[in-house]
């Protein structure tokens, strides 16, 4: 009986590997098909914290990032020193930058950070419908590189990879954008 076990271990393991793997495999198809058929920005409203409406159609004709972020997420915290860096180095070709807090997080602390780190940019929170607009973002830091045309040309989930980005800022910033 005991020689049976191991075995019977092994091939229930790579099982459910595959089975792991068929799963999250559907779970990413399906996500890339859903955002797939959404290129261009949708229509959303942004509350800025000094209580200000920003929408997608007042930044219209310009180059724009959307960051959707939380002050407990430990990678938007790695992250935002960059993306402030990021938005100094391309501000002067015009262009704008979104950081929206998550609607799960307090507005205090949001306020806060912003004001302790002295984020050069707009601050929104989100009552979730930004969120949802983009296409039901749940997982933060997400950034959507969008251009003058409304067209969305990336989505980055995590942090992105910033010579990337500052390549693809620099050539949609130009109106090359591909």
């Amino acid at each position: 009986m005991s020689s049976n076990s191991p075995s019977a271990a092994r091939r229930t393991n790579p099982l459910r590997y595959l089975i792991a793997v068929a799963v999250a495999v559907a779970l990413a198809v399906a996500g890339y098909f859903a955002f797939a058929g959404q290129q261009r920005v949708p229509d959303a409203t942004f509350t800025l914290l000094s209580g200000q409406k920003l929408t997608t159609a007042d930044l219209k004709g310009k180059v724009y990032l959307v960051n959707f972020w939380a002050t407990n997420c430990d990678t938007c915290m790695k992250e935002m020193p960059q993306m402030v860096e990021t938005y100094n180095r391309f501000k002067g070709q015009g262009l704008e930058f979104v950081a929206v807090a998550m609607n799960y997080d307090a507005p205090m602390y949001v306020t806060n950070y912003t004001q302790t780190r002295q984020l050069p940019f707009k601050v929104a929170m989100d009552d979730g419908s930004a969120a949802k607009q983009f296409g039901n973002v749940q997982l933060t830091p997400t950034t959507f590189v969008i251009d003058k045309d409304g067209k969305i040309l990336k989505r980055y989930v995590g942090e992105p990879q910033f010579a990337e980005l500052d390549q693809l800022l620099a050539k949609a910033l130009k109106g090359n954008a591909a």
